[in-house]
Order: C-alpha cells, then sequence, then structure tokens
C-alpha cells in the first residue's frame, strides 16, 4: 500500500576534502549572541520553513531547508522528480540575516538536470542550500537551539532510535518551549532514503526542512512530510548523509558544520533553557 504523504509548507565542481573542513569555532558568533542557526524560519517568495543545519564549502556559509520551500507546485507536490521550483539565485528571507540569502542548491532542480529515475530519491530527496550574504557569516552560530550539536553526520537508524529536533513554525505564535522536540524512529522507507519518526510535539506546516539529531547528537535528517497513511501524525525525516552525498555527485559538495555548543540529549533542559 503506498504512502500517503502531504508537503509541511504550503506552498561545480566538487571541492578536496581538506577544502571542506568546517571553520574554526571562532570563527562563529557565540551562541547567545548570533541571530542565524538552526532553527530559523526561512522565506522563499512566500514559503515558510525552518532551516535545519549550517554547511560550508570552505569560502561560503550556506543554511539548509528542504527543497519543497522553493516549489512552484501544489503543497501536495512530494515527488522532486515531477514538481516544478524556483531558480537558483532566488532571494531567500533569513530570520536574523541583514540581508537575503540565494537559493544556491535544490535537490529537486539537480534531480530534474539529471533526468532521475530512481524513485526513492525523486520521494525523499528533499534539501536545497541557502548561501548567507557576506554581510550576515558573523552573525551565524551552528549549533541547535536547546540542545546543541550537531556533532557530524549520522547513519542509519533503527526502530526505536531515539531523535531530536527543533521546530520554529509561526502557527506556534512565539511559544518557543513548544520548539524542542524528542521523538522515536518507528521505520525506515525507501531504501533508506528517509525514516518515519514520532514526536512530542509533532512537527506541523511550518517546521518543515528543519533537522534531527540522533542520541550521540550527530545530524540524520531534514523534515520533508507528515503521513497521512498508515501511521497518521507521523514525521517523514529524509536522510541527511544521503542529501549530501547526492548534492556532491551533482557538482555541489559541502560540509557540515558541527555546533559549538556540545549536544545535550535533555528535552527539559532544552525547553527551559532554550
Amino acid at each position: 500500500m503506498r504512502r500517503l504523504t502531504l508537503s509541511f509548507c504550503a506552498l561545480v565542481i566538487c571541492l578536496s576534502a581538506a577544502a571542506l573542513a568546517p571553520a574554526a569555532a571562532s570563527a562563529y558568533a557565540p551562541v547567545g549572541e548570533a541571530t542565524i542557526h538552526p532553527g530559523v524560519q526561512t522565506y522563499t517568495e512566500g514559503g515558510q520553513c525552518t532551516a535545519n543545519f549550517i554547511f560550508t564549502d570552505g569560502s561560503s556559509t550556506y543554511i539548509g531547508q528542504a527543497a519543497h520551500c522553493s516549489g512552484t507546485g501544489a503543497a501536495t507536490d512530494t515527488n522532486g522528480c515531477d514538481a516544478g521550483s524556483l531558480p537558483l539565485g532566488t532571494p531567500v528571507e533569513i530570520n536574523g540575516a541583514s540581508q537575503p540569502g540565494t537559493l544556491a542548491y535544490s535537490s529537486w532542480i539537480a534531480m530534474d538536470e539529471r533526468e532521475e529515475t530512481d524513485a526513492d530519491a525523486c520521494d525523499y530527496n528533499d534539501f536545497a542550500l541557502v548561501k548567507i550574504h557576506p554581510d550576515d557569516v558573523g552573525k551565524v552560530n551552528p549549533s541547535v537551539p536547546g540542545f546543541g550539536g550537531p556533532v557530524g553526520v549520522g547513519g542509519p537508524s533503527r526502530f526505536g532510535d531515539d531523535v531530536f529536533s527543533y521546530g520554529n513554525s509561526s502557527l506556534r505564535l512565539g511559544i518557543s518551549l513548544l520548539s524542542p522536540k524528542f521523538g522515536k524512529v518507528v521505520e525506515t522507507v525507501g531504501n533508506g532514503w528517509s525514516r518515519t519518526v514520532y514526536t512530542a510535539t509533532p512537527g506541523i506546516p511550518g517546521d518543515s526542512g528543519s533537522g534531527f539529531l540522533d542520541e550521540s547528537g550527530a545530524a540524520i535528517g531534514t523534515l520533508s512530510t507528515v503521513a497521512i497513511a498508515p501511521l497518521a501524525g507521523s514525521n517523514g525525516v529524509a536522510d541527511l548523509g544521503r542529501q549530501l552525498d547526492y548534492a556532491a555527485d551533482s557538482g555541489f559538495a559541502v560540509s557540515l558544520v558541527d555546533g559549538t555548543k556540545p549536544f545535550t540529549p535533555d528535552l527539559v533542559g532544552a525547553i527551559i533553557g532554550g
């Protein structure tokens, strides 16, 4: 039975491994002073999403969001090989930034250019990178609010694994206590391209694109879909490692920037401490 999903939003050259090393922690703003970080809201021609993590190609700094945040179709369009996308270079408003960022990479555009035929990639490869304006790079910190981290890119998930996330939908009306989330993996789907998770609270529209950490603080995925059936109320979390590999194979290689704040799997502390 085919899983029914609904997209959250209503709406070149590869560098050497040395060049991809994350910048030193001192290059980033202190946690308490940074205005750009995982979990901030992004707006792409009205499409609202939550940013996941910070990335670098060795010279520029990027913030991640879901590819469907810049989609041109209906909110139900989740197949990136069929759906349309705004072009690269589209301005993206980033909360906390003084200048718009620019859409620098979209897995949906990359799959269209490569004439992708892998059904699992088409369904679950939902990842984009927004280049942060040079004037705003000094306002960035890569740490996930509340939990800290990430600590590298994680691997595959198993049933029962713990997950942690930070949603920031405007539908929460600014109630930050509802943003930190803890949950469990209930299944892996798409031959490893995604996993289904339950979290308290569940992701809601506007959380789309937000990042997920495993129990060690490794970045494992990005929020892409909410399931209508057979697991109503669950969230689809696309595999970050596969998304980054696909970007690199498409000529856009970046590396995840680790958080400057240590990871702690403490939901209560994340809620209280923010």
